[in-house]
């Protein structure tokens, strides 16, 4: 079966969104910046023309959501996304971990699973739907519980050089030191993509 990895944008004093996110502000209060990296050019996707990407940028997205075969995030990114509408980037089955499913949701193109049996339930239906491809872990939760859990394989990190001060860290809650071997370092000016291999 595939890898399963965690792939966040983060800045560089650990957060993955600022204060007060919401469905009017999924990043919260300053957290925009997060993702400035997938709309400083002019290159698109091949898998979506949303995005405007400098050549490098282009290349670290295309190759994640090429190897992406099924997604895993929690409820409360669920619905602060709004479910993407039904479609979220790359199109990859989404497994969305939960303690109460939703009772009705925007259905589009991409098929959605409702886990309420915990992290490692998750991992195994998402890895059964993903094959031989990632399993591509988002959320600061649902990461958390996946590196507790000894599940997962890779971190992704596309590091972007702001301080944001406060909000929602991705690494808040670990029970105990992670080692971690650097893989790869692609730089950008905006950003700088670090992918490292769980030990």
């Amino acid at each position: 079966m595939g890898k399963v990895v965690i792939d966040m944008s983060m800045s560089l004093d650990g957060f993955i969104a600022g204060l007060h996110d919401s469905q009017e502000q999924p990043l919260g209060e300053n957290g925009a910046v997060l993702h400035s990296w997938l709309f400083n050019g002019d290159m698109v996707s091949k898998h979506s023309t949303f995005f405007k990407l400098t050549s490098e940028n282009r290349d670290v997205l295309d190759c994640s959501l090429d190897s992406e075969g099924a997604g895993l995030t929690g409820r409360r990114t669920f619905d602060i996304v709004g479910g993407w509408g039904g479609s979220p980037p790359g199109g990859s089955p989404m497994f969305i971990l939960t303690h109460y499913p939703p009772e009705d949701f925007m259905e589009g193109d991409t098929p959605f699973t409702f886990v309420t049996d915990g992290i490692e339930s998750a991992i195994k239906q998402a890895k059964a739907a993903a094959g031989n491809k990632v399993v591509g872990v988002s959320g600061a939760s649902t990461a958390q519980q996946c590196l507790a859990a000894g599940l997962a394989d890779e971190i992704h990190i596309h590091l972007i050089p702001v301080l944001l001060g406060k909000g929602i860290r991705l690494f808040e809650s670990l029970p105990e030191q992670i080692q971690l071997e650097l893989m790869r370092i692609v730089t950008d000016m905006d950003v700088t993509h670090l992918f490292y291999h769980v030990k």
